[in-house]
């Protein structure tokens, strides 16, 4: 029987390289984004795809109910869907500090929990991988939020990881460093901006979606089987690095 994978925020990017690099591994795809365009997503990968909004408690409760019902029980789940606001830290509102929290941080927690419900009550095995992020450690006073929510998932990774062994449900993170994304677009068309971050990156280059892919489908699998509440750093020896040239 095929492992079920559900990815969130899979309509592009690092969502999307996840989800591919499952489904080459074999799991049978669930993607779900806030984008009408996961539906063409996931029918390129032979998969599944359903609109969700990750910030959104009773929208979560049902894409589970949904792929449950339809498909079967998760085994898999990557909590991929985020959210970056920037603002200057004195004028940032509450409320876009607290939207940035309900998709990055309580979306993950309420999925890990309503994933974990079913794969105990089934006997399922299963790995769950959070996205993290370098901004777990490293601040930018830009995007408060964000960095915020992700060492929430840092911590949260580790919580879950050791709620969770009893029943060996796997939950690691990966935390990217520089990913040559729609995130980094900005960065990538201001040449001062990308020789600024590429100075922080030892390896001189941004990472790609699919690099990211890879490390998660393998926290996801049985090679990884001895891991858990593990952050994996996949910055190109960012966080290695106390000092910039």
């Amino acid at each position: 029987m095929d492992r079920i994978a559900l990815i969130t925020g899979a309509a592009q990017g690092i969502g999307y390289a996840c989800a591919e690099a499952l489904a080459e591994d074999g799991c049978r795809v669930v993607l779900a984004d806030i984008k009408d365009s996961v539906h063409d997503a996931a029918a390129k990968l032979g998969g599944t795809g359903y609109v969700c909004d990750m910030g959104d408690g009773a929208q979560i409760a049902t894409l589970f109910d949904t792929v449950e019902a339809e498909i079967g029980p998760v085994s898999v789940l990557v909590n991929n869907a985020g959210i970056a606001i920037g603002s200057d830290f004195l004028e940032m509102s509450e409320a876009d500090f607290r939207k940035v929290l309900d998709v990055n941080l309580v979306g993950v927690f309420l999925a890990t929990q309503r994933a974990a419900k079913t794969m105990v009550a089934k006997g399922i095995e299963g790995a769950i991988v959070n996205m993290s992020s370098i901004n777990a450690q490293v601040a930018i006073p830009a995007i408060a939020g964000y960095c915020a929510s992700k060492g929430g998932v840092m911590q949260l990774t580790k919580v879950a990881a050791l709620a969770l062994a009893p029943h060996n449900i796997r939950v690691n993170a990966v935390g990217p460093g520089s990913i040559d994304t729609e995130m980094m677009a900005a960065v990538n068309a201001d040449p001062a901006a990308f020789d600024r971050a590429m100075s922080r990156t030892p390896l001189k280059r941004p990472g790609t979606a699919r690099e990211i892919g890879d490390v998660v489908a393998f926290l996801a699998s049985s090679k990884a089987s001895y891991v858990t509440g593990e952050t994996v750093y996949v910055d190109g020896g960012r966080l290695g690095l106390n000092y910039t040239v």
